[in-house]
């Protein structure tokens, strides 16, 4: 009886857990696509096609999926240099936009659950404000 009331209690618990940071992560991606709309829209595309070339897309990103951290600060400092997006080769500059870290991992959690991205884990705003490294 006693593994019985156990095992429900920690069922309960994990499932309020996960309803939780559905919902949590839901309504970051809501002000991400507001941000997006705002901040992003004009290189990226509505669509997150970029440019080839010019602006990488961020539909399907390799980059953006595998290098997470890179991805944050460039948001966060902008980007300048070479990169490489699903095999095309870019070189621009992104000027940082100003962002505070909660818009940043609103934006970040929009972008990597749009467009046929899927990430595991929720970015927050502590993951941004540690991400310091330039």
């Amino acid at each position: 009886m006693k593994l019985l009331l156990l095992t429900y209690i920690l069922t309960i618990t994990l499932l309020s857990y996960l309803l939780f940071q559905d919902k949590e992560l839901e309504e970051s991606i809501n002000r991400g696509a507001e941000i997006y709309s705002d901040f992003c829209i004009n290189c990226h595309m509505a669509n997150g096609e970029g440019v080839e070339k010019t602006f990488p897309p961020l539909a399907k990103s390799d980059f953006l999926l595998n290098k997470r951290e890179e991805s944050i600060r460039g948001v966060k400092y902008g980007q300048q240099g070479y990169i490489l997006v699903n095999g095309v080769a870019y070189n621009n500059i992104m000027p940082p936009m100003g962002l505070e870290d909660e818009e940043i991992a609103d934006v970040m959690n929009y972008i990597l659950n749009s467009w046929g991205n899927k990430s595991d884990s929720i970015v927050t705003p502590e993951e941004v404000s540690m991400n310091v490294n330039k």
